[in-house]
């Protein structure tokens, strides 16, 4: 596995030097596109839109739009907008996880220490599984500053970026409309049925069944194997009291 960034996980003083690595992979199956008429592969070009021609991939730049004119800016640009940020996840705070809302998480890192930051990363490491607590951080990754938790897993340092508060929509647009009308035996029943199907949360008990069947209709090569149909759940009533009575006894 290739590491994707070098830097140091800022902790008070301490500057513990990490390397990064992916730790989400993609499940989806890989699809190419293709010319339906000979099945040859489609592939996009970078063109510039005044000549028509290719550019090469060295040869394209970042630009802002600035008063209609673009301002071009280049890698030391970006670097001297936060020099001091560019290799360092500083540790600002820490909090209870439960304070994070699933919301904000997007997508996590392993970092793995260099041989001289192997005390500070254990300390830390340590110090977050006895406190229960996690770090939130902040750090320059690709030229863009990010937000991130830094959490214990399996004996390792995960770093999981977050988004910024200003990334969150506003609920006010799908919030229901008018006054709720829950009856006290309607939300009775609605937790028996939450008790119900309540309990441990074991990720490996969930499968991406979708994508399981659909790479047996592609091994098939025509074949097609019998593919299990959803059938829309029908209620004998429109009541919802009895749609929820009905749940309880069909688990």
């Amino acid at each position: 596995m290739k590491s994707i960034w070098k830097g140091a996980i800022g902790f008070g003083l301490v500057n513990i030097p990490v390397k990064l690595y992916s730790a989400v992979q993609n499940s989806n199956l890989d699809f190419d596109m293709l010319d339906e008429r000979d099945h040859a592969r489609i592939k996009y070009k970078r063109v510039n839109e005044n000549t028509a021609k290719e550019v090469p991939y060295e040869k394209i730049a970042k630009g802002y739009q600035l008063d209609e004119k673009y301002i071009v800016l280049n890698d030391k640009d970006f670097e001297e907008a936060s020099p001091e940020k560019t290799k360092v996840v500083e540790l600002e705070r820490f909090v209870d996880i439960s304070e994070i809302n699933p919301i904000y998480y997007e997508t996590s890192y392993y970092t793995q220490p260099a041989s001289q930051g192997k005390k500070p990363y254990a300390l830390l490491l340590s110090a977050l599984i006895k406190s229960k607590k996690v770090g939130v951080a902040r750090f320059v990754f690709r030229n863009t500053e990010n937000l991130c938790v830094i959490h214990p897993m399996d004996e390792v340092l995960v770093i999981t970026k977050i988004r910024f508060e200003e990334e969150i929509r506003s609920t006010k647009e799908v919030k229901l409309k008018g006054e709720k009308t829950t009856s006290s035996k309607e939300l009775e029943i609605g937790m028996a049925l939450i008790a119900q199907y309540s309990g441990d949360f074991d990720i490996s008990s969930f499968k991406d069944e979708h994508w399981v069947e659909l790479l047996a209709i592609i091994k098939a090569k025509g074949k097609r194997p019998i593919i299990k149909k959803m059938q829309p759940k029908t209620a004998s009533s429109d009541d919802l009291y009895s749609q929820l009575m009905e749940s309880l006894t069909k688990k």
